[in-house]
């Protein structure tokens, strides 16, 4: 067995330094897309994709589709069948009065972050620009 470090690089596609758990707010992403009108299942899941939440990458369509229905469950969204005289039926989901109030929950609680975010990025940058000082320095001889 070995005991040799994976370098830390080499985890930056898992680490939440990438971003990816931005994904987790997939259920407020969803809310805005359809508060804007009703929409089928492939088409949140075309428009997620154009968003910044998940970087350009097309989002999982069975977890769209999870959400969908978790966010029915919980009486957010409802959803009916489209028949169409061309193509198949397609599900339509419109937020619920529910979902709407819950949207303006999220508006509020993505404010917060967005302050408390605001603050830990100074804070960050403080320190790494500290950190890149201090080896420099290092580097240079001096301590």
């Amino acid at each position: 067995m070995s005991t040799r470090r994976r370098s830390p690089k080499a985890d930056w596609q898992e680490c939440p330094c990438s971003g990816a758990t931005l994904a987790r707010l997939i259920q407020p992403a969803i809310m805005t897309l359809v508060a804007g009108g009703p929409l089928h299942g492939y088409r949140i899941v075309q428009r997620l994709a154009k968003t910044a939440l998940v970087g350009g990458s097309r989002p999982d369509p069975t977890g769209v589709y999870r959400m969908l229905r978790l966010m029915e469950k919980r009486g957010f969204v409802v959803s009916s069948w489209n028949l169409s005289d061309s193509g198949p039926a397609k599900r339509l989901y419109r937020l619920t009065l529910g979902g709407r109030q819950c949207l303006g929950r999220w508006v509020k609680t993505l404010t917060d972050y967005h302050r408390a975010l605001g603050g830990l990025l100074a804070a960050a940058r403080q320190a790494s620009a500290g950190r890149a000082r201090q080896t420099r320095d290092r580097d240079k001889g001096r301590t």
